[in-house]
């Protein structure tokens, strides 16, 4: 708006401002097509994260029942899975990066991947035990892929190039808009509204593209959930 006060007379014509129109058109609908393929791709990539998150808690379940019907000799492996799914989930959902990072510390994965070692040593005395072992392990080995899918898929991190682009492309389309506009209240407050929607267009991709922290993160409360009925 500022910029249209000092602009000269012949720059107000009507030509002018068609091509103007016309361009900030082709801006706006390259915008527009960015934005929506981000926000798709950041939704998409937060509800993968989500539905595995969902699988690994109901399969926790599974385990544990699945393991309570092989006999009272797994019920120590039981208090270890209770033990460290229950770690592993505050450290997940504490919000904090760093305590998160712990999760693919060769420690923690250790006394995760100790529980498919124990599953295995058991020494099944019955076919009955033994399909029993066979489904424990097949299940134990579905929840490591899932927890490597996690762990590999929480951070996709939008590329800066892209944002700074949209970015320009957005001041661009404002930049047009206040050119020509009428200086009032309601034309300003229009086109900050505006703008605050395009904002938080880009803050809601940023926000699911980190899924474990910031506003915006998948629930913890399956896991939770899950957590509540072992040992039963």
């Amino acid at each position: 708006m500022l910029l249209g006060l000092v602009l000269p007379e012949h720059h107000w014509d009507s030509n002018s401002r068609d091509v103007v129109k016309l361009g900030t058109g082709l801006v706006a609908t390259l915008a527009a097509l960015v934005l929506s393929l981000l926000i798709s791709s950041a939704k998409g990539s937060f509800d993968r994260l989500n539905d595995v998150l969902l699988q690994s808690a109901a399969k926790l379940v599974l385990l544990d029942r699945t393991l309570k019907a092989y006999g009272p000799e797994t019920g120590a492996i039981r208090d270890q899975i209770k033990r460290t799914y229950t770690q592993s989930a505050d450290l997940l959902f504490s919000g904090d990066r760093t305590q998160q990072l712990k999760l693919d510390e060769p420690e923690t994965v250790a006394r995760l991947e100790q529980i498919g070692t124990e599953i295995r040593d058991l020494s099944p005395s019955s076919d009955t035990q033994r399909v029993l072992q066979s489904r424990a392990l097949e299940i134990s080995g579905e929840m490591s892929i899932n927890r490597w899918l996690f762990l590999l898929q929480t951070d996709e991190p939008v590329p800066v190039a892209l944002l700074v682009v949209l970015v320009l492309w957005l001041a661009i389309i404002f930049t047009a808009f206040g050119l020509f506009a009428p200086r009032n209240g309601t034309v300003i407050a229009a086109l900050f509204l505006s703008s605050l929607c395009a904002t938080g267009a880009i803050f809601l991709i940023l926000e699911m593209n980190h899924p474990l922290d910031g506003i915006i993160r998948v629930s913890g409360v399956p896991v939770r959930a899950a957590l509540a009925h072992l040992g039963q």
